[in-house]
């Protein structure tokens, strides 16, 4: 049965319209997975399983420490997992001059040494605002200076430079971290002496809040204060009573356009209350 001519032709106009929009799907959809594909390419791409960094500083600071006074340079190098969630790194700090001075244990001649550090760091990444972290400090300035063996992988907690601390972080609000670390089994120094000449380890606790009260692209202005206690000594490894605040202070962040390059520069000062210490450092990131 023929169609009259009008419906014919509404019939002919819709399956052209249908064809027309077939193929509108079709392209959109297309379109699609191919930019999908292009994203997840470009995703491989800029993925770099491995980074360095390198710093330029006038002293370093560390937990109300002033680990060495004098300027030095400190790098790192570190693999990353695509997922970011899995950090594994060494850093390494060295002071441009001897800065510290220390004692020879035999002669009892004062001697200038170099500060001098290798240490090798785990991270893991549970969510976007909670990480583990495992250090193991290796500060080994003026070992060979003061009259000892240099024995690089030892842990031995008299010898004075190895130890190990297990740390929290967790980002209260975008603006707010909490950290709190432990240094394990008593580190380097970290130990009380009895009585009976036996070390008693201090199984030395930190926390630290740190607050942006100000930020802007490449501009952030923040407040920081650390104390550290032992529920097993008199002492800790920061301190010289069982708990006291000693890193306190603001740190001033700006990224600096020097021609084509743009060199990031962060000024902390601290105050260490309990050593009645204060400086200020300058720290320029080159990488």
């Amino acid at each position: 049965m023929a169609l009259p001519i009008e419906q014919a032709s509404l019939k002919a106009g819709s399956s052209t319209r249908n064809k027309h929009i077939v193929r509108v799907c079709m392209l959109l959809f297309f379109t699609v997975h191919t930019m999908s594909a292009q994203e997840k390419t470009a995703q491989k791409e800029d993925y770099n399983a491995f980074s360095v960094g390198v710093h330029l500083k006038n002293m370093h600071l560390w937990h109300g420490f002033v680990v060495t006074p004098g300027p030095m340079i400190a790098t790192s190098l570190e693999y990353n997992s695509k997922d970011a969630k899995f950090t594994i790194g060494v850093w390494g700090g060295t002071s441009f001059g001897a800065s510290t001075d220390v004692l020879h244990k035999d002669t009892g001649e004062t001697i200038a040494a170099h500060y001098q550090e290798f240490s090798f760091y785990i991270k893991y990444r549970f969510s976007d605002t909670f990480f583990m972290e495992a250090v193991s400090h290796n500060n080994y300035t003026g070992v060979e200076e003061r009259g000892d063996e240099l024995h690089y992988w030892s842990y031995n907690k008299t010898q004075g430079y190895n130890f190990v601390d297990v740390g929290f972080g967790y980002d209260l609000t975008p603006n707010t971290l909490l950290y709190f670390a432990t240094i394990i089994n008593g580190g380097a120094g970290d130990y009380e002496v009895q009585t009976d000449g036996s070390l008693k380890n201090s199984w030395t606790h930190y926390f630290e809040v740190q607050h942006t009260i100000w930020q802007k692209v490449d501009t952030s202005f923040s407040l920081f204060a650390g104390g550290a206690w032992s529920f097993m000594t008199d002492k800790t490894f920061y301190t010289e009573s069982a708990a006291n605040m000693i890193n306190v202070g603001a740190t001033f962040k700006k990224d600096v356009k020097l021609g084509t390059y743009t060199v990031p520069i962060g000024v902390t000062a601290m105050w260490n209350p309990e050593k009645e210490k204060t400086v200020l450092q300058l720290d320029i990131s080159l990488l």
